[in-house]
């Protein structure tokens, strides 16, 4: 059964979003999206569990469980993917990078109803390292299949970049340790 895509946005979202949200979903295995039932892509989102949590203009999506005979679905706010009140410069950004900050809510969506559903091993502290791991995953994934020039290209210097990556991180955390300790 196809995964239903809801349009309840105002505005008018960017070309084809619909069939870039069903070219993402498959490239994730099928049995990662088994249950979902729909995507809802909505302004902002307004849930009465998040009253005192989240503020709507800072939630970019939010999985909601299976409740009775309701299956899961998910819930994307385009109006934090693409601020409309801002000065213009501020607005091309989010707008040149709105397919890929989809895909990546997305991904972390499906993740956590993964790690939900179907591993039952994980307790809630280790819930969040999960989810953003299987969401890089999934993310380098799909982006090898979409470019697939620039992947073979890059391939070989991947491992390089990667530990200077792995060095710079150790570096900033020492410098934040740094000070941290000095105040």
């Amino acid at each position: 059964m196809p995964i239903k895509t809801e349009n309840e946005c105002e505005r008018k979202l960017p070309k084809d979003t619909t069939s870039h949200v069903e070219e993402a979903f498959d490239s994730l295995p099928r049995e990662h999206t088994r249950g979902i039932e729909r995507i809802r892509l909505v302004e902002f989102i307004s849930d009465p569990r998040l009253k005192n949590t989240f503020q709507a203009s800072e939630l970019p999506g939010l999985y909601h469980p299976r409740q009775g005979p309701k299956g899961p679905w998910l819930e994307v706010a385009v109006g934090v993917l693409l601020p409309e009140k801002k000065p213009f410069h501020k607005r091309i950004v989010p707008r040149m990078s709105f397919k890929g900050n989809l895909t990546a809510i997305l991904f972390s969506l499906v993740g956590q109803h993964y790690h939900l559903t179907l591993r039952h091993s994980l307790k809630k502290t280790q819930l969040e390292p999960a989810v953003r791991a299987y969401t890089e995953k999934q993310l380098k994934v799909w982006n090898e299949k979409k470019h697939t020039f620039r992947a073979r290209l890059f391939k070989p210097l991947q491992p390089t970049l990667e530990r200077w990556a792995k060095g710079l991180q150790k570096r900033a955390a020492a410098e934040k340790k740094k000070t941290v300790a000095s105040k």
